[in-house]
């Protein structure tokens, strides 16, 4: 695409955002914009290397478990903010990435990035089931997500390692609303059990702004001071900033290991600095050594491969097989099929709506469950004293996967219900 053609669809975004009044999280927007996925896939990011997914759990010292569990949240970070932007690897599998490393060669920049995009709204019940398998490490994950709510839209997911012992399970309520820039803010959070060290992690899910309309290329930065605790008694604090905030490069970010005993006394057992979208460094601040030097576009870092079913052999309500017209017409940019496409989903999923309000028999949700907010002990105990409100009254309760469930899921899973009725 040239920079005339971009420069005029931008400009359609814009004047698009600045007409739309209160929360975004459901507008589509311009479907010159949009990413050739879903909101439902997001999740790939925390389980597309399973070597660093397990890395914890292979880890006796609790001090470098807490080290990694940061590590796997730093290395997610760019999979999951942008968005459209292509972080596959060539093809194959890369060498394993391990835990720590010895190299202090200065990171490389990569290539500025392109212009992240807008993946499509899920709709309600829509299901994402991906696996990777890391051939050296023989770590293996897997992802199940869904669209438990369409007003407001929530996501829920689960990874789990199981032969290492090691699960994360998420969901998140997302509100964005635009201001010359467009924010975006998360309303749930992430645990993490490493089970066969018998620690649970308590991970946040940042809230984010998409920069850069003036400048032709969307790009997305964190600001703010965030906490990994885990019930170790090990908390990690990271603060993140950009462009035109304090030091004014973009992705910025500082973390520090602290016992929790020691946070106020500001003594880190570790420091790990540099940009979340390029590369960082970490130190043990006892020694002062360089533990590793982290670049996220050296090939040694690529993401596995993915693992799905074929398009045709998946089931009606998973993400790829509901949206595949939509997704060929992104991918040749013919907008007149995107917006028939799309419109045929939309309109039969409103359809199905009115018709269950009409019958009394509200949606289902498939492999998860909402629970009460009192009865989520993990968060209480380890959010104790850092303000982190559950807010499960905006979230329709705490969304945890059944487990059974998810054991052996049987393709067709609703029978003979497809996104578009029976």
């Amino acid at each position: 695409m040239d920079n005339k053609t971009f420069s005029s669809r931008l400009r359609e975004l814009v004047k698009f955002l600045g007409s739309v009044k209160g929360d975004l999280a459901n507008v589509t927007g311009p479907p010159s914009l949009l990413a050739p996925s879903s909101v439902v896939e997001v999740g790939h990011c925390w389980a597309q290397r399973p070597a660093v997914f397990a890395a914890p759990a292979l880890e006796p010292n609790p001090e470098k478990r807490a080290l990694l569990v940061l590590r796997w949240f730093l290395i997610a970070l760019r999979s999951q903010l942008y968005v459209g932007v292509d972080d596959t690897p060539a093809g194959g599998n890369p060498a394993p990435t391990p835990p720590t490393t010895n190299n202090t060669t200065k990171p490389t920049t990569p290539p500025p990035p392109k212009s992240i995009r807008k993946p499509l709204n899920a709709f309600l019940g829509e299901l994402f089931l991906a696996r990777w398998t890391d051939a050296p490490s023989h770590a293996t994950t897997e992802l199940i997500a869904e669209q438990v709510s369409h007003h407001p839209p929530i996501t829920a997911m689960h990874v789990v390692d199981r032969a290492h012992g090691v699960r994360a399970d998420g969901y998140a309520r997302v509100e964005m609303t635009f201001n010359g820039a467009v924010n975006i803010r998360q309303v749930g959070h992430a645990t993490l059990s490493v089970e066969r060290c018998g620690e649970d992690y308590l991970v946040p899910l940042p809230d984010v702004k998409v920069r850069g309309f003036l400048a032709g290329c969307l790009y997305p930065e964190i600001a703010g001071t965030y906490h990994i605790v885990g019930s170790n008694g090990l908390v990690s604090e990271v603060r993140f900033w950009g462009e035109g905030l304090l030091r004014g490069k973009r992705n910025s970010f500082e973390a520090r290991v602290f016992r929790r005993e020691d946070v106020q006394r500001k003594k880190p057992l570790y420091e790990v600095a540099g940009a979340w979208n390029e590369g960082w460094t970490v130190k043990d601040c006892r020694t002062g050594e360089v533990l590793e030097v982290y670049e996220v576009g050296a090939p040694e870092n690529d993401p596995v491969p993915m693992d799905i079913e074929p398009v045709e052999a998946q089931d009606p309500f998973e993400s790829r097989r509901a949206w595949d017209g939509v997704l060929q017409g992104l991918r040749s940019g013919d907008v007149r099929q995107v917006v028939a496409e799309k419109t045929k989903i939309e309109q039969a999923q409103r359809q199905m709506r009115a018709s269950e309000l009409a019958k009394g028999t509200p949606w289902q949700p498939l492999f998860f469950r909402s629970r009460q907010g009192e009865d989520h002990h993990v968060f209480h105990r380890l959010s104790e004293g850092l303000g982190w409100q559950l807010h499960h009254d905006r979230t329709k309760g705490v969304w945890r996967v059944d487990d059974e469930k998810v054991k052996k899921p049987q393709r067709p899973f609703r029978g003979d219900l497809t996104p578009f009725g029976y």
